[in-house]
């Protein structure tokens, strides 16, 4: 099961990362979601 946790987390972290090159992507990547969940239509 620890095994299991583990490569789990390894594999979250490698999609995060690949998902915004940056930590200026991760920051835009936050913002939106940020955007879609204050309930604004056409945010999304």
């Amino acid at each position: 099961m620890k095994k299991f946790l583990t490569m789990l987390l390894f594999g979250g972290t490698a999609l995060t990362l690949s998902a915004c090159n940056t930590v200026d992507g991760l920051g835009e990547d936050v913002e939106s979601v940020g955007d879609c969940v204050d309930g604004v239509e056409g945010n999304c």
